[in-house]
């Protein structure tokens, strides 16, 4: 099983008791050592499937893993990773979001909470502020919004942050942060934070639950564990605490995530942490040229915080790296251009071009065009951002959840109902008063004295529209309810109106449909529930 490793990566592998450090440098082949040591437990080891849990950084390097996995041990092809007799392999964020449907009920919570995103944060917040008589001209809610987070990454809650306070913008956020809170959990929704600050808590207030996933999960694999932050820190240290067979690996050299709250030190003290720990260096680079690891290492050494390593490869020597000095992005940009056409031996599909953020992808689309050289923007909006697959995953989640006022009023007006800001404020003047949800209040809208008529039937349409979606979920899959959904809203009329944009938000929506048909073997209710815990992820 081991003999297309070299030795140190079959070190890594062998090494299954007690603490291990895989310090793995660049293309050093960790990805496979850390899915071979999956794979070696299950198979020469004897270990239960059940008792690993693997834990990533992105749903993509999961997959991956997931999927190696399953053809080194030979599992079904057919066979559910998320079943209770697989090895638990995922990222920080999906692992919580499984640990707290079945516990967070312990902490006074829905188990069938919604995970609000960046656009759903900055929505409440927006609204939050409004209610507080903030205005966002004075505080940038996603400022406010971007100190929460960090102090949920440090396991600070509202409390702890108020007591620390130390500047006049802190202390704007101390007020901010518990009514934030609060309305999160009127909506019956987590933020990705709380996913892992949340699971954080109950495992240190609740000893049975600790213990329980203690006994399941013996074996404890880390991937990056250099971009852990204390709240990714401290729920590892929990989970392994009960055998001690924790195997991180990592590089204190490719730290990239210290904008979001990442500590070095956790990588830097893990055999303070773990005496007993093995160290093992994994140094041979299959990657890169020789002269790449030259350039690599002699930037890299002049860090002070680092593990000694020194990368090497059997690769030929290969081109010298080039350091091209320019005075200004515009001249950056044509001298671009000019390196490109000097290469007379490779095709324009050869090249590819990185640049730091966004913004400067302007200055070098404009040379590109004014050289007449065809290019390609890889990016661009995200389809889980577009508008329309965030108007439909609105109506889901309130189908799934009625407390969830951030949906609620994304869609409450999409398609146009005529619904003005005025009757919207006499329903949240309501909600609020009565510490409901605004669904709560359409319910029994009837009741509300300041509406007239017309606009309370418009309220009982939209009602009668989300009880019937919510009836048809209890009978169907996510996908059917999807299409249920298009004709009973009158969204997917208000889409097909002859435009050519309105055709190519139409064909986005049916790409989502075939999403959610991913599903389609789940019971109905859970279907819809798991496609949007994904969706979220």
């Amino acid at each position: 099983m081991l003999k297309d490793l070299n030795k140190k990566q079959q070190e890594a592998i062998e090494t299954t008791e007690g603490p291990v450090l895989i310090i793995a440098g660049a293309g050093s082949g960790k990805t496979r050592a850390l899915t071979y040591r999956v794979a070696y437990l299950i198979k020469e080891k004897k270990v239960k499937p059940w008792q690993i849990f693997a834990v990533t950084f992105t749903n993509k390097a999961a997959g991956e893993m997931k999927e190696r996995v399953r053809e080194l041990v030979g599992i079904p092809k057919d066979a559910d990773f998320n079943s209770n007799d697989q090895p638990m392999i995922g990222t920080f964020h999906a692992t919580c979001v499984q640990i707290l449907r079945r516990e967070i009920h312990h902490l006074g919570y829905e188990n069938r909470f919604v995970i609000f995103d960046d656009t759903d944060q900055l929505s409440l917040m927006k609204r939050l502020m409004k209610a507080m008589q903030i205005s966002d001209k004075n505080l940038n809610p996603k400022a406010v919004l971007g100190n929460i987070s960090n102090a949920k990454n440090h396991l600070i809650g509202p409390d702890e942050y108020a007591r620390k306070a130390s500047t006049f913008f802190e202390e704007r956020v101390a007020k901010v942060y518990p009514l934030y809170q609060k309305e999160l959990r009127k909506n019956n929704a987590l933020d990705f934070d709380d996913l892992i600050m949340i699971t954080v808590e109950l495992f240190q207030k609740y000893e049975s639950i600790l213990d329980k996933y203690q006994s399941r999960w013996q074996y404890v694999l880390v991937d990056e564990y250099q971009d852990t932050n204390e709240a990714q820190y401290q729920l590892v240290k929990l989970l392994a605490e009960g055998h001690r067979n924790l195997c991180v690996v990592g590089d204190p050299d490719q730290m990239i995530y210290s904008w979001r709250g990442a500590n070095i030190q956790n990588i830097l003290n893990f055999e303070k942490d773990y005496p007993e720990a093995k160290v093992i260096k994994l140094e041979q680079n299959y990657r890169s040229t020789q002269n790449i690891l030259k350039a690599a290492n002699a930037v890299i050494y002049k860090n002070r915080k680092r593990v000694e390593k020194e990368l090497w490869t059997d690769n030929e020597e290969g081109s010298k790296v080039m350091l091209g000095e320019c005075d200004s992005e515009r001249h950056e940009a044509d001298y671009l251009i000019q390196k490109i056409k000097e290469e007379k031996d490779f095709k324009y599909k050869d090249f590819v071009i990185l640049y730091r953020m966004n913004a400067q992808s302007r200055v070098l689309e404009e040379a590109f065009l004014r050289h007449g050289i065809p290019y390609k923007i890889i990016g661009g909006v995200r389809f889980y951002s577009r508008k329309e697959i965030k108007d439909i995953l609105a109506y889901l989640r309130l189908i799934h959840n009625p407390y969830d006022d951030v949906s609620l009023l994304r869609i409450i007006n999409t398609p146009p109902r005529k619904i003005g800001a005025r009757t919207l404020q006499i329903l949240q003047e309501e909600a609020s008063q009565s510490y409901t949800s605004l669904y709560s209040v359409i319910e029994r809208i009837d009741k509300l004295p300041d509406l007239n008529e017309g606009k309370r039937e418009t309220f009982r349409k939209f009602r009668d529209v989300i009880k019937k979606l919510q009836s048809l979920n209890g009978q169907m899959n996510a996908s059917h309810l999807i299409k249920e959904l298009l004709i009973e809203s009158g969204y997917k009329k208000f889409l097909q109106n002859g435009s050519e944009e309105g055709e190519i938000r139409m064909e986005n929506v049916w790409e989502l449909v075939s999403v959610a048909q991913k599903y389609d073997d789940l019971e109905p209710g859970v279907s819809l529930a798991t496609f949007l815990e994904e969706a979220a992820l």
